[in-house]
């Protein structure tokens, strides 16, 4: 890369002590990797955009723990992992990408609940405060390692994730979908594959569960009208451009997890859950090979996607531009469009095939 390589990067990242120091970094990294996107957008570039993330979002983890040290509230008391969920979990992030995280952490014998909620309710808001200063802004929806939701014992988020099967209205189908990408940021990845572990077992145990899951996948619909034109926004700011967010993004995310976690597939990553259904005989190599192209596509545009800095935070709201939309731009569009429309129809027979297969 010009300007900084990757390792010089990701060094200044792990030598920074403040959160502040971190943020300048950010700032400068952020630039330099707009300038790349604004030329070529390649797998490598997404992957070190990803990389400096995790390596952000880590090592403030760490500093939240060494300040809560210094100011006296000693060690974690039990092992924990700090969790990505969303684009994040997903290792899918944009440059612009907000938080949506959860904390999880080891039951106890020795330690009281309060001593363990008082001691990682403090370092969650630790955390959440440094992300903050380095321009993150809080998922919308909540869903966040401050928000007492989010952060439980492996038993708590396993009791709550079972609720939520147990019931399976729209609201919890959709913490369900949220809770299949997670991935461990920092800490205990044995806490994460355990509780995503119980996840799929339990869906394996309840193929009926996949009816509702079908329902909530398949909400968001991909924006191809029937005669091959785009579907653009008709009003506003954004009027003549395209959600390449949830009108192509997230309907092809969806679809893949579903049929991931109707295989039982632990990978959270849209591209290596691709090649797990190819690996295990789930799909052709021809399926495979159209999905990742179209994904690809997907992640490329919505790379693009212009950005502001909204309150000192990065903000994108995920729509291309109608000057973006040229020729080139709108056959790629079409060609991921049309995959994405077959990936749900793929969808939607394979679910109610297995859960048919179940019932006999």
């Amino acid at each position: 890369m010009n300007h900084l390589s990757m390792e010089r990067i990701l060094e200044r990242i792990y030598l920074s002590e403040q959160f502040e120091e971190m943020r300048i970094t950010r700032d400068q990294v952020h630039e330099m990797f707009r300038e790349h996107l604004l030329f070529s957008y390649t797998s490598e570039l997404g992957q070190q955009i990803n990389q400096m993330h995790d390596a952000l979002i880590q090592r403030t983890t760490q500093i939240a723990e060494h300040l809560l040290e210094d100011e006296g509230y000693g060690k974690p008391p039990v092992s924990y992992a700090f969790i990505l969920f969303g684009s994040g979990g997903r290792r899918e992030q944009t440059l612009w990408s907000d938080q949506d995280n959860g904390l999880i952490y080891e039951d106890s014998e020795t330690h009281t609940q309060d001593e363990l909620d008082f001691y990682f309710d403090k370092l969650a808001s630790y955390i959440i405060r440094g992300l903050d200063v380095l321009g993150y802004p809080p998922c919308e929806g909540n869903v966040i390692s401050s928000n007492p939701q989010w952060r439980k014992s492996l038993q708590g988020y396993t009791d709550m994730m079972i609720g939520w099967f147990m019931e399976p209205d729209w609201e919890n189908v959709r913490y369900l979908l949220i809770l299949a990408d997670m991935r461990c940021m920092y800490g205990s990845g044995t806490l994460v594959t355990k509780l995503k572990q119980s996840f799929l077992d339990y869906v394996q145990e309840h193929p009926g569960l996949l009816r509702y899951l079908l329902s909530n996948t398949l909400h968001h619909k991909i924006s191809l009208g029937i005669f091959s034109h785009l579907i653009t926004e008709r009003y506003g700011e954004d009027a003549g451009g395209f959600d390449i967010k949830y009108g192509a993004y997230i309907p092809i995310v969806n679809g893949i997890r579903l049929l991931a976690i109707q295989a039982g597939i632990l990978s959270a990553s849209t591209l290596e859950r691709i090649r797990q259904l190819k690996v295990h005989g789930i799909i052709s190599e021809q399926l495979a090979n159209d999905w990742e192209v179209a994904f690809s596509i997907a992640l490329k545009l919505r790379d693009s996607t212009p950005f502001q800095l909204d309150e000192e935070k990065y903000t994108t709201r995920g729509k291309l531009s109608a000057n973006q939309l040229n020729k080139e731009v709108r056959a790629q569009l079409k060609q991921c469009l049309r995959t994405g429309i077959q990936l749900q129809k793929y969808v939607g027979k394979s679910i109610g095939s297995h859960i048919e297969r179940e019932k006999g």
